[in-house]
């Protein structure tokens, strides 16, 4: 294979891979978009309608470990492309249930399923692209969770409250399906994979045992994705229930948002490679994201309703720039020999407390308003700033601004 073929497989992979995560994203987070038909439909609480849009993160926290093991044994191919059929098949499944109980469960299982993308596209995108350009790459196939909920914001409320939640459950299962296709047929690794020097720790040792660097990628990352997942789940409803936007008008607004969040991610991932730093730059997202939170929390209270929406499009964007940064971070650390269960454990991090954000922040919501959530969203964010760990990069840059 000779460089220009190797460059066009390398972004060939990536739109695989891309591809891949915002189908599986779509089925992800469908349940988060069907909470106001959940709501009229089927007669839940705000709680209860949080939950069964939760089972998917409840699935996927389960299996992801397992995934990478998988992934790190068997390659990439057929377990991204079994994990994907299962997903639409699953999802097909909850399609066809009226009991939101039996809807929850099919969402557990496609959870599960789905798993097999993170850790595997992941890999993919980490393997195909050099150091230097790992951050934009990264960047744009951590843009597949924002555009896969852009789409979802667009077409599964309408669908859902004109056709009921089956029919709009029946659009992430073809689009999943589809990609279980195109994965069984294209997806893998360069030949030279396995000798990849992107790995901080000693090759074939145990990175966990090489410090606390994982550990605090994992615990900052558990901390930004809650603030994330309250602004995925419940954006749509709170222009849509609170503040009485039509299901078209506050589906456009989400879906550009996510659309400024995906080209964040991008962003995110261009700076980092160019500050030479990962860390720094999920320490500077984090600050950001802070600042953002607390100013949407004020306006809420202060009912300046213009200023609260626009915040809230603000922080939408900002809360979901840091993803592809700490994924590149555990990858590289981790290594190509464990980078499988690395990702896995990263995600398993994030999905355990994405699955309890829906109800729990439901729960805030019913009993103290969205003024307070907005709060506490910003409290957490804050939070994860002191507990960033630094990478070369960051320490460099810190001993640079302490000679001058």
């Amino acid at each position: 294979m000779d460089k220009t073929d190797g460059a066009a497989r390398r972004w060939t992979m990536l739109a695989l891979a891309t591809g891949s995560s915002a189908a599986a994203a779509m089925v992800m987070v469908a349940g988060g978009f069907l909470i106001p038909a959940l709501l009229v439909q089927r007669g839940l609480s705000l709680p209860q309608a949080g939950l069964v849009a939760a089972m998917t993160s409840l699935g996927i926290m389960l299996t992801l470990i397992g995934w990478g093991f998988l992934i790190d044994r068997y390659g990439e191919r057929w377990t991204l492309a079994a994990g994907l059929a299962l997903a639409g098949l699953s999802t097909l499944a909850a399609a066809a249930q009226s009991d939101p109980r039996w809807i929850g469960g099919w969402f557990f299982v496609a959870g599960m399923a789905a798993g097999s993308t993170n850790a595997a596209s992941g890999r993919i995108v980490v393997s195909w692209f050099p150091k230097e350009q790992r951050g934009l790459a990264m960047g744009i196939r951590q843009m597949a969770q924002p555009l896969g909920m852009g789409f979802d914001a667009l077409v599964l409320p309408v669908l859902a409250k004109q056709h009921g939640v089956g029919a709009a459950l029946a659009v992430p299962a073809v689009a999943v399906l589809v990609f279980a296709a195109l994965a069984a047929m294209f997806a893998g690794l360069p030949e030279t994979a396995g000798a990849s020097p992107c790995a901080t720790a000693t090759d074939g040792a145990n990175p966990y045992r090489a410090g606390s660097f994982l550990w605090l990628v994992h615990g900052v990352s558990v901390l930004l994705v809650i603030p994330q997942y309250f602004v995925w789940t419940y954006m749509f409803t709170w222009l849509n229930h609170s503040l009485s936007w039509p299901e078209t008008t506050a589906g456009a607004l989400v879906a550009a948002a996510n659309v400024l969040g995906a080209a964040g991610r991008v962003a995110a991932g261009v700076w980092s490679d160019r500050v030479g730093s990962r860390t720094w730059t999920i320490r500077a997202i984090a600050t950001i994201a802070t600042a953002v939170l607390g100013c949407l929390a004020l306006a809420s209270w202060g009912q300046a309703t213009a200023s609260a929406v626009a915040l809230m499009v603000a922080a939408c964007a900002i809360t979901s720039a840091d993803n592809g940064l700490a994924f590149t971070s555990v990858a590289e650390f981790a290594g190509p020999r464990w980078s499988g269960r690395a990702l896995g454990a990263q995600n398993t991090c994030q999905y355990i407390a994405s699955f309890l954000v829906p109800p729990c922040f439901g729960w805030l919501i019913d009993a103290s308003g969205y003024t307070w959530a907005f709060g506490v969203s910003a409290v957490i964010a804050a939070a994860a700033i002191p507990l960033v760990p630094k990478d070369q990069g960051d320490r460099a840059l810190t001993g640079r601004r302490g000679e001058r």
